[in-house]
């Protein structure tokens, strides 16, 4: 399949211009607001807005709103992003080394702000979590999502106050959890301790980059992690990696919802998550999804949802 010429000389007469090349610049790092976008490039809303509109018509990025934000990404098409990559490619290195530099002090403000929150909330966070859902049902959905074990080795990402650990700790020969918040990890240790599992490790680590070995865990969890994230889908990506053959990767979130007070109250970056766009990111990475646990509350409140993705075993040649 390929571009008609029309289609080309549209897409490279929307990416034709000094902005426009900076926002696909930027966007190929990661997916921003039209408020982040403003910042970076110290132009009014309504400007960046027009360039991201002519951008969008002609398939270069995607929109997606956000409860009352909007969001941009590059195009998840095939023949568009080639396009766009070779684009980005013949640019100048240093052309935008400005913008990369306030990128990072948009993204320092974020880590900051919610490295903050985190710490400020670390002792009442499993309280804070029960406002939301049952706790005890999710659990148990979890539990019956993880299957009966015994488990090799299970991978946390984004542990918190390691509940994750306690709760499938037992069924697993060793476990491993990762946090940006050392105060957390401290919680989790404590948590740990408690529960009377010693077969655990707990690390100060980045979801985007945990470092762990390919391939090397049967459990990954990430439980209530994503909506705070800048780049949800890269973090599916790394944590997708960790899984091994037969393995299955674990995500708890929540659905689409339109409550907005949680971006300023509690560092929401993301208000949940609609089912075919995690699907899709579950099998980019490489695994099979499979159909989500659909937990909706009792009363007024957030839908919490379990996406469960495997990796496909691997075959004896020698069987064959």
């Amino acid at each position: 399949m390929t571009l008609t010429a029309d289609q080309t000389i549209e897409a490279l007469r929307a990416a034709g211009e000094p902005t426009r090349l900076r926002v696909l610049s930027l966007l190929s790092g990661e997916e921003l607001s039209v408020m982040e976008l403003s910042g970076i490039l110290d132009q009014s809303q309504p400007r960046v807005s027009r360039h991201l509109k002519l951008m969008t018509d002609a398939g270069l990025i995607e929109r997606f709103p956000d409860g009352a934000r909007v969001f941009y990404r590059l195009s998840s098409d095939p023949l568009a992003r080639r396009l766009i990559d070779t684009i980005l490619d013949l640019l100048d290195d240093e052309a935008g080394a400005a913008d990369d530099r306030r990128l990072e002090d948009v993204r320092r403000e974020r880590e900051v702000a919610a490295g903050a929150y985190f710490e400020r909330i670390a002792p009442q966070w499993d309280r804070i979590r029960s406002l939301y859902v049952c706790e005890s049902a999710v659990e148990a959905a979890i539990l019956k999502a993880a299957g009966d074990g015994p488990f090799e080795r299970v991978v946390d990402l984004g542990t918190g106050s390691g509940r994750m650990l306690t709760l499938l700790g037992k069924q697993a020969r060793m476990s491993v959890g990762l946090d940006l918040s050392h105060n957390m990890l401290n919680i989790a240790r404590a948590n740990v301790t408690r529960a009377g599992l010693d077969k655990v490790e707990l690390r100060h680590g980045d979801i985007f980059a945990t470092r762990l070995p390919a391939q090397s865990a049967d459990r990954v969890l990430v439980h209530q992690v994503l909506h705070y994230l800048a780049d949800p889908a890269a973090a599916v990506a790394e944590a997708a990696r960790l899984v091994a053959p037969g393995g299955r990767l674990l995500i708890v979130d929540f659905a689409l919802h339109q409550i907005e007070q949680l971006r300023e109250e509690h560092q929401h970056r993301r208000l949940g998550f609609a089912d075919e766009e995690m699907r899709r990111w579950l099998a980019e990475a490489g695994l099979t999804p499979a159909a989500p646990i659909v937990l909706p509350p009792d009363t007024d409140g957030l839908t919490v949802c379990i996406w469960t993705a495997e990796r496909e075993p691997q075959t004896d040649a020698r069987a064959a």
